[in-house]
C-alpha cells in the first residue's frame, strides 16, 4: 500500500502513537507523518504509507489552519495547560475590541522563539531534554508568517478566548499565544488546539483512528502535473533515477507515471528540456 491517510488525531496521544498504530494495523513498517501535533492537540494529521513517506517533507511546506482556545491569567513552562504553572495573575481587564486589535496586529512576518518544550534539536539534543534537565539554553528563532487571525469567542468572566489562525510552516501556536500575551501584558497559555487544515487537506475529510479510512494516492496528494512514460528505454532510466530529456514538457517539475498510472518519480528541470530526478518511488 502506498498513499496518504488523513487522521483526525485524538487528544492525549502523540503523532508517533498514531504512526505506530497504523503501522501495526496495516502490517506495514514504512509509515510516517507530516507536521507533528502535540499530545494536547487534535485535528488533521497527514500520514504517509509506503512510497508516500517520500513526499511527506513536501506536504509540510504548506500553510496550516488552527482553532486555539486560550486561558488567560496563567502561563506554564510548556506554554500549554498540561504544564506547570509558573506565573499567575487574574487582576486585569481587557475589552473584546482591544483583544481583536492586538490579534490583528499579528498578521505579519516575525521572528518567533521556539518553545523550550519542543523536539527541535540544538547540538544534537532535543530542546525538551534540556528543559527536563533544567539546563538553560538560548532558544532558536524562526521566521514565521501569520496570514490571517480572527477572534471567534471571548468570555472575560471565565478568562478564556478562542481564535482561528492561518499560519506558515514552522509556526508554534503555543509561542504565538505567549507573544500575544506579552503584547497585552497578560499571562496566557494554550488550553486547546485543533488543526482544521493542513495544506489542501481539511478536518472534514479526516478519519478517526478506529474507523475505516480512505487512502489518497501520491498523485492525488500532490498539486503537480503528471506525464505518462510509454517508451521502455525512458522508463528504465526513470526507474534508475537517471537524468532524462523531456522535449515535450515545458514545466519546472513533473510527476512521471507508467502506463498503468503508477507513480514513478518526481523530476525537476535543470535547463531547457533536461530533467533531474528529485524523488524516485
Amino acid at each position: 500500500m502506498d498513499g496518504i491517510i488523513l487522521i483526525n488525531k485524538d487528544k492525549n496521544c502523540t503523532s508517533r502513537d498514531v504512526v505506530n498504530k497504523i503501522s501495526h494495523e496495516l502490517g506495514i513498517k514504512k509509515v510516517g507523518h507530516a507536521g507533528t501535533l502535540d499530545p494536547i492537540a487534535t485535528g488533521v494529521l497527514i500520514i504517509g504509507v509506503g512510497k508516500a513517506t517520500k513526499i511527506l517533507d513536501l506536504l509540510t511546506l504548506n500553510d496550516k489552519e488552527y482553532i486555539a482556545t486560550v486561558k488567560m491569567g496563567i502561563t506554564t513552562d510548556t506554554y500549554d495547560i498540561t504544564g506547570n504553572v509558573i506565573k499567575e495573575n487574574y487582576d486585569f481587564k481587557i475589552e473584546k475590541e482591544e483583544l481583536e486589535k492586538v490579534l490583528k496586529s499579528f498578521e505579519k512576518e516575525y521572528m518567533q522563539s521556539v518553545p523550550k518544550y519542543s523536539a527541535v534539536k540544538i547540538k544534537g539534543k532535543k530542546l525538551y531534554e534540556y528543559a527536563r534537565e533544567n539546563r538553560e539554553i538560548e532558544l532558536p528563532k524562526r521566521l514565521v508568517k501569520i496570514k490571517k487571525i480572527s477572534l471567534l469567542n471571548y468570555d472575560f468572566d471565565k478568562k478564556v478566548f478562542t481564535f482561528k489562525v492561518l499560519v506558515s510552516k514552522g509556526t508554534y501556536i503555543r509561542s504565538l499565544i505567549q507573544d500575544i500575551g506579552e503584547e497585552l501584558g497578560i499571562y496566557m497559555t494554550m488550553q486547546e488546539l485543533i488543526r482544521t487544515k493542513s495544506g489542501k487537506f481539511m478536518l472534514a475529510d479526516s478519519y478517526k483512528l478506529e474507523s475505516d479510512f480512505k487512502v489518497i494516492s501520491i498523485k492525488e496528494a500532490l498539486d503537480i502535473k503528471t506525464y505518462t512514460i510509454e517508451d521502455e528505454s525512458l522508463l528504465k532510466k526513470v526507474k534508475n533515477g537517471n537524468q532524462i530529456m523531456l522535449p515535450s514538457i515545458d514545466l519546472n517539475e513533473i510527476l512521471l507515471l507508467d502506463k498503468e498510472g503508477v507513480e514513478l518519480a518526481i523530476y525537476k528541470k535543470i535547463k531547457n528540456h533536461e530533467f533531474k530526478a528529485f524523488k524516485v518511488f
